[in-house]
């Protein structure tokens, strides 16, 4: 007998053909997230067995692999051979604490063990009933649940813990892309959403020194920092915007700032794209939130670039945006009161339905292209390395 994490994954189940190339990238994954532990990692008939690690380090290792995309589920197990005599043996070992209730749940993946899934949750259920007669059996909501595993590698596996983990895809499996990263709740949650779905990101934050403060950069690289935990590590693109944000307000009308502002990210954004081999763009926008994030402003920003736009809070209230902020550990410093440059020559009527000809018409008195690529050539460079200081 011995201490396991079983690790369940979820949707890789549904990748057919493909979902040996998912497993092996979700395998790689653990490994760099516990890069540093003991440990050895096998996989047997739909899930991950980690096993070998330091007993002392249990609470130190989950914690980290329930921040790997693609991971539904730890469950602390013993695993030990599959036999009747042993099943009985050690469930008796449980601890039931002060439960009241319990129910056996048994998945039979290996046939060759010769009592069904249904018969095994009956008499396991009445060996403990015999031992244990204050619990009664409770079906629909039990107290606590015993599980029983039968695998094809001829263990049994017994647990009564399910520690929940982040889900989605491995990271990595969908290609990369590049997060627009400001100080505030909602970006550093969009990078998180589409790294769950399998995205690696880079990040760019635009400041505007002296207009903004040292400070305020300094947030966004501990947000940076806040989700490589989850999306790995991070090379972070840092763009001055200073002079682009003096030349909209010396050149443009005032109602037109904001969105001139937005297609001039948007154009340095695909230009870091290109370079950088990204293959989207990704930014916390949620819908009517504020007036550069109407329908009407969207469609005007997305006009200067051909690479998809992901927005993945955009359906989003502010509330649920802000959970997930809590949840990922990244509210407390979104809202430290250092503001980003959005809030630079701030109009006091922003447009809220813009047009294109309006927006081209006042780009019309910049060198647009002169500005993106002196921004982009002057860029500085951060790389974020999960786990580690910055």
């Amino acid at each position: 007998m011995k201490k396991v994490l079983l690790l369940k994954f979820g949707e890789l189940f549904l990748k057919g053909k493909n979902r040996h190339e998912f497993l092996k990238m979700l395998m790689k994954n653990i490994s760099k997230k516990l890069a540093g532990y003991q440990f050895r990692l096998d996989e047997t008939q739909g899930r991950l067995i980690l096993s070998q690690y330091e007993e002392e380090l249990e609470d130190d290792i989950i914690e980290k692999v329930q921040k790997v995309f693609g991971l539904i589920a730890v469950m602390p197990a013993l695993e030990f051979d599959a036999t009747l005599e042993n099943i009985e043996q050690r469930v008796l070992d449980l601890d039931f604490g002060d439960s009241k209730t319990f129910k056996v749940e048994s998945k039979r993946a290996d046939k060759r063990f010769a009592m069904t899934s249904m018969g095994l949750n009956a008499h396991i259920g009445g060996v403990i009933l015999d031992k244990f007669d204050w619990l009664k059996v409770d079906l629909y909501n039990p107290d606590v649940v015993v599980n029983i595993e039968i695998r094809v590698n001829g263990k049994a596996y017994l647990y009564n813990k399910l520690i929940e983990c982040c889900g989605g895809l491995p990271l990595g499996s969908a290609g990369k892309g590049l997060l627009l990263l400001s100080g505030g709740i909602d970006s550093p949650v969009a990078g998180y959403m589409m790294s769950k779905r399998g995205l690696e990101i880079e990040a760019v934050h635009f400041h505007s020194y002296p207009y903004t403060s040292v400070q305020a950069k300094e947030k966004v690289l501990q947000l940076a920092k806040e989700i490589s935990e989850y999306c790995g590590d991070i090379k972070l693109h840092v763009i001055s915007f200073t002079e682009i944000q003096e030349e909209i307000h010396k050149n443009c009308d005032p109602e037109y700032m904001i969105t001139i502002m937005r297609r001039i990210m948007m154009r340095i954004a695909e230009k870091l794209c290109k370079q950088n081999n990204l293959g989207a763009i990704i930014t916390g926008e949620s819908l009517g939130q504020v007036a550069s994030q109407t329908m009407q402003s969207m469609t005007v920003t997305n006009a200067v670039v051909s690479l998809p736009v992901f927005r993945p809070v955009l359906a989003f209230d502010k509330e649920e945006i802000m959970d997930i902020a809590k949840r990922i550990g990244t509210y407390e410093t979104s809202i430290l009161p250092y503001e980003d440059c959005c809030t630079v020559f701030l109009p006091k009527n922003p447009v809220i339905r813009p047009t294109i000809a309006r927006a081209e018409y006042n780009e019309s008195f910049l060198n647009v292209d002169a500005l993106v690529e002196q921004a982009v050539n002057n860029e500085e460079i951060i790389y974020i390395r999960s786990g580690k200081d910055y």
